[in-house]
């Protein structure tokens, strides 16, 4: 197992601090290296996230990274969850292998926005706690991913009360005459960890353009460090395809169309066989499928630049099979949402000094939930009242505008949201449950330029959580609890204020934010105290708790000439339950990640270290949960290896992920990360 003196948190904060610190000097002095070293996008990377349009990074206030294709693929990264490790701010959490659940803030599940081109992923039934929802996003799909923290509501609505995850498919280009083009990858992981196979098929001409994308995936089981070697069953197959068109209708209005699809087979809950006496307990299948169109249209006006219209279409399906030891009874549940969504929106400005953002958005989500028990022993079948009511529908309509004043060195954003929802659920002992909930939201943010390299902020950002299907979905009887509605459910809230300071060079990007969250109103089951149902003890959800999450983020990358780069970054989370008086559940340790790269000619080389610190401050429902060690999550670091050469147009990638092959788990994962193992991956543009 490796040892480092460094495993130690404190330590550790202390050597990141100071190559922090040391970067900076370096970077204060732009004549101490000759030329413009550091990639473009570093100075004028444009982000989406934030203002649901085009802005360059640097001036919009707010704590927003980018991960991009060409890094993940750098570093062999295997899913669209665990590129997001590439990200500072950005805990990802696997309850299994075909998982990965993003935590930003310390929060996860239905308190996190997950987007793909601007369309929710979020649903009516995603449920709180840690999900696999960005999993079912073809990490070979992504042009890159933008993580917004601690913002979103006042742009894209409910969830994002820690902030916004959203993976952008890669961009289409015009070009003058046909041009086709095709890439094509492969990727293997030693010990049959992984077998992958992906083909893009692309075109280009004047008024047209498309790309085609298809990976066949097929994932065997997780072997972890010196001491967990095999965890059998982990491994799973996916099948993924997915198409993207753009069409130029006149010189000022073009129409992008996407579709995708995303099939997982067989994806097994690791923990629940190891540890609660399951012989199966797999997800199959687990599928997402979205299409959508997008009219884009130039306006010659003085005061509206651009109008923006969307209309989309998704189904989730998420099928469980569950089966005990020595038993004969195989549970089947299937639960699916459909989900139809429309936007509208225009840009308006005057000059350089004011522009907007306003519109409407509508989705309306429907589910089928079904489940059907079979006893083995006589083949016989029982269909039985699924997970959620069947034909639960929610509807969520908004408007929104979001406005930017730009005065010298001065940059102000502020913007508002009123959301209304409708849901409708209807179950055979308790009738129709109708919940009508609203919320509205604002934030406000002043960015004030120091000079031409740096910049510090401050902003206010509200937030919220409408009640959904999964809140109100579990009427009757729930395992060994009688569960009644509640008609006066209202949203989850949260008030979070942050400041920051933002420093770019041409070495140097550097950037530090402070920041709390203020929880307001969060839902949890109530017990009815005397009250019973059937021999059952009765439960209702209620909006009682409260508490919060506060934190640092720390992240740099330094650029000391063409050939070496540097960057690191370092995340501390506390989150406290001030009703039950107690720590936040799941709150991520200190963690933080250490990155070298060096070019020459065809060549590069890769280095990363990953580290985590002990959490050993743990919630009640901690100390409860089984994936979580007695006493707490040790601490670990691991360090990987990568090197690549390009010949013409074929790109070799070797990797050897954690050299020292030491044991380590993710804080409240039900799986054990990868042991020393090796990267083949070959990876051609034609």
């Amino acid at each position: 197992m490796m040892t480092f003196s460094i495993n130690r948190p404190l330590n550790f904060l202390f050597v990141l601090f100071f190559c922090f610190t040391t970067s900076f000097s370096f970077g204060q002095d732009n004549s101490l290296f000759a030329g413009d070293s550091l990639a473009p996008h570093s100075l004028n990377e444009v982000v989406i996230t934030a203002n649901r349009f085009g802005t360059f990074q640097n001036k919009t206030p707010e704590a927003i990274e980018v991960v991009h294709n060409n890094t993940i693929q750098r570093y062999q990264l295997r899913t669209a969850p665990e590129a997001l490790l590439l990200s500072p701010g950005v805990f990802v959490q696997k309850t299994n292998h075909g998982g990965g659940s993003p935590f930003v803030r310390g929060l996860t599940g239905n308190q996190t926005l997950l987007l793909y081109d601007g369309i929710r992923l979020n649903n009516a039934t995603v449920r709180s706690g840690p999900n696999q929802y960005f999993n079912t996003i073809d990490v070979f799909s992504i042009g890159k991913i933008e993580v917004l923290r601690g913002s979103g509501s006042v742009q894209y609505g409910s969830d994002a009360i820690g902030g916004t995850i959203q993976a952008l498919s890669p961009a289409l280009e015009l070009s003058q005459k046909p041009l086709w083009g095709t890439d094509l990858a492969t990727r293997f992981v030693t010990q049959g960890m992984e077998q992958t196979a992906n083909t893009a098929l692309k075109y280009s001409a004047k008024r047209v353009a498309f790309r085609a994308n298809a990976t066949w995936r097929n994932f065997g089981d997780l072997i972890g460090g010196d001491t967990t070697e095999q965890q059998s069953p982990t491994g799973y197959r996916e099948l993924d395809f997915d198409l993207k068109g753009k069409i130029l209708l006149a010189d000022r209005s073009n129409l992008t169309t996407v579709y995708q699809q995303v099939h997982q087979r067989d994806v097994p809950v690791y923990h629940k066989v190891a540890l609660e006496d399951y012989a199966i307990n797999k997800m199959d299948p687990q599928k997402r499928q979205l299409a959508y169109a997008r009219l884009h249209q130039d306006l010659d006006n003085s005061i509206f630049k651009s109008a923006v219209v969307t209309a989309s279409f998704q189904q989730n399906e998420e099928g469980r099979i569950l089966q005990k030891n020595g038993s004969s009874l195989e549970r089947t549940e299937n639960d699916k949402v459909r989900t139809f969504g429309f936007s509208a929106e225009t840009r308006t400005s005057s000059g350089e000094i004011w522009s907007a953002n306003s519109g409407v958005e509508i989705y309306n989500d429907k589910v089928k939930s079904s489940r059907t028990d079979k006893d083995l022993s006589n083949n016989t079948e029982t269909s039985k009242r699924g997970l959620y009511p069947d034909g639960a529908t929610m509807t969520s309509i908004a408007a929104f505008s979001m406005h930017n004043l730009s005065l010298q060195k001065w940059d102000i954003t502020a913007g508002a949201r009123f959301n209304s929802f409708i849901n409708k659920v209807t179950d055979s002992d308790l009738g129709t449950t109708k919940l009508t909930p609203s919320a509205l939201v604002g934030n406000l943010a002043v960015q004030r330029s120091l000079n031409q390299s740096s910049n510090v902020f401050g902003s206010i950002n509200t937030g919220f959580r409408a009640p959904n299907i999964n809140d109100l979905g579990s009427l009757g009887i729930v395992d060994f609890r009688y569960e009644t509605p509640n008609f006066d459910l209202k949203p989850e809230h949260s008030l979070q204020y942050q400041v920051g300071y933002k420093f770019r060079n041409r070495q140097l990007k550097a950037e530090v934010f402070l920041y709390r969250n203020e929880l307001y109103d969060l839902i949890v089951r109530n017990r009815i105290e005397g009250d019973s149902i059937e021999g059952y003890p009765v439960y209702q959800k209620k909006n009682v708790e409260r508490g919060f999450v506060q934190g640092a983020e720390m992240a740099w990358d330094l650029t000391l000439n063409p050939s070496w780069k540097f960057s690191g970054n370092l995340t501390y989370t506390y989150g406290q339950n001030k009703t039950s008086d107690e720590p936040a559940r799941r709150i991520p340790p200190l963690f933080g990640r250490l990155a070298t790269e060096y070019g020459v000619k065809n060549w590069t080389f890769n280095a990363d270290w990953l580290i985590a610190g002990r959490q050993d401050r743990l919630a009640s429902g901690d100390i409860d949960d089984n994936r979580i060690p007695l006493g707490g999550t040790p601490g670990w670091n691991v360090l990987n290896l990568h090197t690549s050469y390009t010949m013409r147009y074929i790109t070799i990638d070797l990797g050897l992920q954690n050299i020292f092959n030491e044991d380590y788990r993710y804080h409240g994962s039900g799986v054990n990360g990868y042991g020393r193992s090796g990267v083949l991956s070959v990876s051609a543009s034609l």
